[in-house]
């Protein structure tokens, strides 16, 4: 990162955000001659006794920076307080640190509190390094400012994803996904928000002076001794540039298969198809249905010691401790089918996959669950049965798969109903009567209904619903046949008792977890 960078980073302030511009300025002039008037006032009158005047006239020289301060307060962190989830003591510790460093005239880092964050390109240089070589102390510290109070809010909010983009020529939209939904966190003029884009696309290896053409990215932040990392894309799209921040936080911490909403039979299940020695572990569903979260909570299951495990990710989430991770790098060519090869050579016991893309690798997974190593990856499919027929459209043989796959997972997410706001959901005598019938307490069910813990939202969180289907003969010889058929697969999961999602969403609601909104907008595409 050049000084060119930084400084084009930082010419994108508007003039206004200058310390002393000419309204701050006339403040400063207007509290010098209220000093004097004060300082005279009491000297010569007759309101203090002469023996405390003294102390009183050095009182009353604070009184203007008090009024100047909080006039500073005001103009230059409006992000902040537009930023409801950022905690008050950490826009305190920003407004000092930015305030002093104005006054003193110091370097442009200032003095960090040890809970600040630092966002660092992957070389290891903070964003910060790549500001104190501008000229400019002062634009270049309200950049720095509002890129990090952008991230930590972002953070503090649960959030997902970042997206920023512009609304039109003069304003820009930032929205947080939280809980896989939308909301908008703050809308910012034009030249403001391009120089935090800026920010964000030379801590994460981008060329800024390229606007149109997309371009991928990544940077690292540190805060409170954790590292979170960042996926960036971006495009060129009308009235500007937009961003997309994907946000892998480890502090979140890896999640068992109890944590993340599998039942007590679903979880028996998957962790006896974890200690299985081979055979493939499919896990599907549509993109955001938490399939990475569920492949490392089955991976939790597995003695690491005792089996070698290797994966191969794009990228890596979590760090797994004695475990071999291998992160894709197209640029590298470090692919998917280029890496499972070359694990093949490593005496792997376990191999995980973190996404089947193409017949390459979805052919070379398979082969490895035939030839006795444990095989768990992820695929983009609705349903079970979705699973099957997208392997197959991947030109992948009938008999490689039904000899291969052993358990098949289908998952989606539904939102948790906020604990500190869900109220009792009101009963009509008909339905009421329903629930006494098929003996159910009705009383549990429970409806959103919002406040500051979930952001008015009625829901904090994420559960899964899960559908676990275990291969046996009949199935396998179905597909080796090539005769694929949704009704015998349903079939099959009805004499075994394993329920589908709608059903498991059902009692999530009766239970009080969760909404029947909520259950069937996310199994509706299907009716699973």
């Amino acid at each position: 990162m050049s000084v060119y960078t930084a400084s084009t980073i930082v010419q994108q302030m508007p003039s206004t955000e200058l310390l002393f511009s000419p309204i701050r300025l006339g403040l400063l002039i207007g509290w010098v001659y209220a000093c004097l008037y004060f300082a005279q006032l009491i000297e010569f009158g007759n309101f203090v006794e002469k023996r405390h005047k003294a102390i009183v006239n050095l009182f009353s020289l604070f009184l203007g920076p008090i009024f100047y301060i909080f006039f500073l307060y005001r103009q230059s962190f409006g992000i902040n307080a537009s930023m409801p989830n950022l905690k008050f003591i950490d826009k305190l510790k920003r407004f000092i640190g930015t305030a002093s460093a104005g006054f003193k005239g110091i370097g442009f880092i200032g003095s960090r509190s040890s809970d600040s964050i630092i966002l660092l390109d992957s070389s290891g240089k903070s964003l910060a390094d790549l500001y104190s070589q501008s000229g400019d102390k002062q634009q270049a510290r309200n950049t720095l400012n509002a890129t990090e109070t952008l991230v930590v809010s972002a953070i503090d909010s649960r959030a997902s994803d970042i997206l920023i983009d512009p609304k039109d020529n003069a304003n820009y939209t930032i929205r947080y996904r939280v809980d896989g939904m939308l909301r908008l966190a703050d809308e910012l003029p034009a030249s403001q928000c391009v120089a935090i884009v800026n920010s964000i696309k030379a801590v994460s290896g981008m060329d800024i002076a390229e606007k149109r053409r997309p371009q991928d990215g990544a940077f690292t932040a540190k805060r409170d001794g954790y590292n979170i990392s960042f996926r960036v894309a971006s495009a060129g799209v009308l009235n500007g540039e937009k961003l997309a921040i994907r946000i892998l936080n480890q502090q979140t911490g890896l999640k068992t298969l109890t944590d993340i909403g599998a039942n007590e039979r679903q979880t028996k299940q998957l962790e006896i198809a974890v200690a299985k020695p081979n055979g493939m572990i499919l896990i599907c569903g549509p993109t955001g249905s938490g399939k990475t979260t569920t492949l490392y909570g089955m991976l939790s299951c597995i003695d690491f010691l005792q089996r070698n495990v290797i994966t191969v990710e794009d990228p890596i989430e979590y760090i797994l401790p004695n475990a071999s991770q291998i992160e894709i790098n197209p640029k590298a060519d470090i692919t998917f089918a280029k890496t499972l090869r070359s694990m093949l050579r490593q005496d792997p016991d376990v191999i995980c996959v973190g996404e089947i893309r193409d017949n390459e690798t979805a052919g070379i997974g398979l082969q490895a669950a035939q030839t006795g190593h444990l095989v768990l990856a992820t695929i983009h499919s609705n349903s079970n049965i979705s699973a099957i027929v997208r392997l197959l459209d991947l030109n992948v043989t009938p008999m490689l798969i039904g000899a291969a796959v052993s358990t098949i997972v289908s998952q989606r997410l539904v939102r948790v109903l906020c604990d500190n706001c869900k109220t009792p959901m009101e009963q009509s005598d008909k339905r009421r009567e329903f629930f006494y019938k098929n003996n159910l307490d009705p009383s549990t069910v429970c409806v959103p209904n919002g406040c500051q813990h979930c952001s008015n939202t009625g829901f904090f969180g994420r559960t899964g619903i899960f559908d676990v289907l275990e291969m046996d003969d009949n199935l396998r010889q179905t597909i080796t046949t090539g005769k694929v058929s949704v009704v015998d697969f349903k079939e099959a999961a009805a004499k075994r008792g394993v329920t589908n999602m709608r059903k498991e969403g059902i009692r999530k609601v009766l239970a009080g977890i969760t909404t029947m909104d909520e259950v069937i907008r996310v199994t509706n595409e299907t009716g699973i």
